[in-house]
């Protein structure tokens, strides 16, 4: 692999590391069937739950509102993501670049903020069923969905449009980080730390907290509710906490390591190899891939509205009706 530069013409240009051509090849075909898995899957989702009135409910609105901060984040950072690691290089400009840079902090805030609201639906629905509809209605959770991407534009679009990521090491950053031809998140020791509590860790604990709560209440509960005559409720219930607790098991596998390098690398003079990083970075993409697939797995209303939207009979006949499952 011989290191060219990113513009030849530019002084201060980014090296550029030429793949050879099969590599290349074999990169794009992999990274561009993980973006399309991730577009499309998430996209099923959305289009799912906004069709058919029958998954119009509070818990169904977190999840639409996850798969679109996964959607997008298929769109508008797998995909640049994609072409800039393959080429090394980012040719699509300064402006773009922050964006790409402000889209990436806020669409992985919003997919766990999401998530821990999810987990406070669930616990509701499991530990407080007679509550449930009067504690967790519609306009609680548009105000939800709110503070999820609110607090998340906050933080990314504000983290990089105002510098506060370089804040303190600018000196540093523009010495020996900016060239043309790069795109990348540099961080001081303070960014990092005060993103990744509000991004990762403070939402994290509040998930593993809350699911931990809602098993054990769970398991104290299943007998009662046994006797009581309402197995089939209590089932429905007890799977659909188990598939959300492994949405957020896969978010947290997935994202872990890298916000554990993230918070760790400028405390260690930035030692860490980019490949590396780039690697766990993509590691956390994948995330938002596999949801979907949780869902068609484990939901089989959720199969069933992609079936009928992948058969093109959405087109054909006003099925938005149609029922999906039964109480």
């Amino acid at each position: 692999m011989e290191p060219v530069l990113c513009y030849e013409s530019r002084n201060n240009s980014c090296p550029r590391t030429i793949y050879p051509l099969p590599l290349r090849i074999a990169l794009y075909m992999i990274f561009g069937i993980i973006v399309i898995l991730t577009v499309c899957g998430n996209l099923l989702v959305t289009v799912s739950v906004a069709y058919f009135k029958q998954l119009h409910t509070p818990t169904n609105y977190l999840i639409f509102s996850l798969a679109v901060s996964d959607l997008l984040l298929g769109m508008l950072v797998m995909l640049p993501s994609m072409f800039q690691t393959i080429e090394s290089c980012w040719y699509f400009g300064d402006v773009f670049c922050n964006i790409h840079l402000s889209s990436d902090v806020m669409l992985c805030t919003a997919s766990i903020l999401n998530l821990s609201f999810i987990s406070v639906d669930r616990y509701y629905a499991v530990c407080q069923p007679l509550l449930y509809r009067r504690k967790i209605s519609v306009h609680v959770v548009l105000i939800m969905i709110l503070l999820s991407w609110s607090i998340s534009a906050l933080t990314g679009f504000g983290m990089i449009f105002l510098k506060l990521n370089i804040l303190g090491v600018e000196e540093f950053y523009y010495n020996h980080v900016v060239c043309e031809g790069g795109c990348v998140l540099f961080q001081s020791g303070l960014s990092s730390v005060v993103s990744s509590v509000i991004s990762f860790y403070i939402p994290g604990i509040i998930l593993l907290s809350v699911y931990l709560k809602i098993f054990l209440v769970a398991k104290r509960q299943f007998h009662s509710i046994q006797k009581a005559g309402c197995v089939s409720s209590n089932t429905n219930q007890t799977k659909a906490t188990k598939t959300l607790a492994i949405i957020m098991g896969a978010f947290l596998s997935f994202w872990t390591p890298f916000f554990t390098c993230n918070i760790i690398n400028p405390f260690i003079n930035y030692s860490t190899p980019p490949e590396l990083f780039v690697t766990l970075l993509c590691v956390g993409y994948l995330n938002s891939t596999m949801n979907p697939i949780i869902y068609a797995f484990f939901y089989s209303w959720f199969r069933k509205a992609f079936q009928l939207l992948a058969s093109g009979k959405i087109f054909k006949s006003d099925i938005s009706e149609t029922t999906l499952f039964t109480e």
